[in-house]
């Protein structure tokens, strides 16, 4: 069984650099899922309120087996749940369908600017740490510009910031932005997303001869080499094995810098100003 490595975070906790994304799953699934990615050794789990996934991840935690401070648990709040403290009753709700005490990761699902609440809802998430009902407290599809007010009105810098992400959607301004502040890098639809091309990049197939592995083996440890924290979505227990088998081989610098063929630029993949739920 593979266990992924451990990233430090900024307020003292770790999070395992693979994780299990849950999306589209609904909750009979996603418990079969949650027990299956357990067995095979993940210890970090991604869901959201949005999902409406949060029960299953919970029962296929408890039907695992596997302790439950064992298991890094991610969940979301979104729209819905921003402004003042709209986040308690999210968190609440979460934490109930869950059927936990805490979770390890609380995010914002989206910053949503035009509603000019996500500043509001941080220093509830703020709050929510102090009470001990989250350990950490993070984003999602945060852009440097949100990030920025953020930090500059409230206490807490988020220890994560998940995003869509991928050798085709590189986002190497936002990287370099965390890694300044102390932020890790997450990544959403690091294959690519439903019906993406990027695994049938003939490169992907070359270097997947080189080092015996898959496209999909070398998009991932493109992730792992450059210190992202990644959660691919599978609900196939050989998939799940495969995702996770990465860990005995590394890149060649020269093989890894190829890799930037790949990159559709700045523009490309969803723009956080513009959309969100």
């Amino acid at each position: 069984m593979t266990l992924a490595p451990l990233i430090k975070l900024n307020d003292g906790y770790s999070i395992p650099q693979v994780g299990l994304g849950t999306w589209p799953l609904d909750d009979d699934q996603v418990a079969t899922a949650v027990v299956q990615a357990l067995e095979a050794g993940y210890r970090h789990i991604d869901t959201a309120v949005k999902y409406g996934n949060e029960q299953g991840v919970g029962n296929g935690l408890r039907a695992s087996g596997v302790d439950r401070d064992e298991v890094f648990i991610t969940t979301k709040v979104d729209g819905q749940f921003q402004g003042n403290d709209r986040a308690v009753e999210g968190l609440e709700g979460a934490l109930k369908r869950l059927g936990l005490d805490y979770v390890d990761l609380l995010l914002i699902h989206w910053p949503l600017p035009q509603r000019d609440e996500y500043v509001s809802t941080w220093k509830t998430f703020e709050r929510l740490q102090a009470e001990g009902k989250v350990r950490s407290i993070g984003v999602s599809n945060f852009k440097p510009a949100h990030l920025e007010r953020l930090m500059a009105e409230t206490d807490v810098v988020p220890a994560v910031n998940q995003i869509q992400l991928s050798p085709a959607i590189t986002r190497t301004t936002e990287r370099e932005f965390h890694h300044r502040h102390g932020i890790v890098t997450q990544s959403y639809s690091p294959l690519g997303g439903d019906g993406a091309g990027l695994l049938s990049a003939p490169i992907l197939s070359q270097l997947g001869e080189k080092y015996g592995k898959t496209p999909g083996q070398m998009v991932l440890r493109w992730h792992i080499q450059n210190g992202i924290v990644t959660i691919p979505k599978t609900s196939n227990p050989e998939r799940m094995r495969e995702n996770l088998d990465i860990f005995d081989f590394a890149l060649d610098p020269q093989d890894l810098a190829e890799l930037a063929i790949l990159d559709d630029g700045p523009d490309a993949g969803n723009d956080s100003d513009a959309t969100g739920h």
